[in-house]
């Protein structure tokens, strides 16, 4: 589990979000946006490295990965979102559900202005 400490590691040191931000304005629903968002960023840049690594591999002459069974990317190195599904893309409704609770949130946060 997380602490306030390491959130404010990773939210300001990590991701860059401004200390103020983090301290004063971020809703928990809006955290919890800002890491799913940043850890996909992450597994994006993993799967991209291992992809490269696997290109290079196939390009040396000296290398028979066919050989050593690598035959894709994800025999190289398996990763640990390689057997996820595509049930992390929300429906339509749950993508509407999120605008309207958006819009219900901007609304409360003019009011308060």
């Amino acid at each position: 589990r997380l602490n306030a400490a390491d959130l404010y590691e990773i939210f300001v040191g990590e991701i860059g979000i401004p200390r103020r931000d983090f301290l004063y304005e971020i809703s928990f629903w809006e955290a919890r946006g800002i890491m799913r968002g940043y850890n996909r960023r992450c597994r994006d840049l993993w799967s991209a490295v291992r992809w490269h690594a696997f290109q290079v591999m196939a390009a040396m002459p000296y290398c028979d990965i066919a050989k050593a069974g690598i035959r894709k990317p994800s025999d190289l190195i398996e990763l640990p979102w390689d057997n996820d599904t595509d049930a992390d893309i929300p429906s339509d409704e749950k993508i509407e559900e999120m605008r309207r609770m958006l819009q219900e949130e901007n609304a409360r946060n003019a009011k308060g202005s």
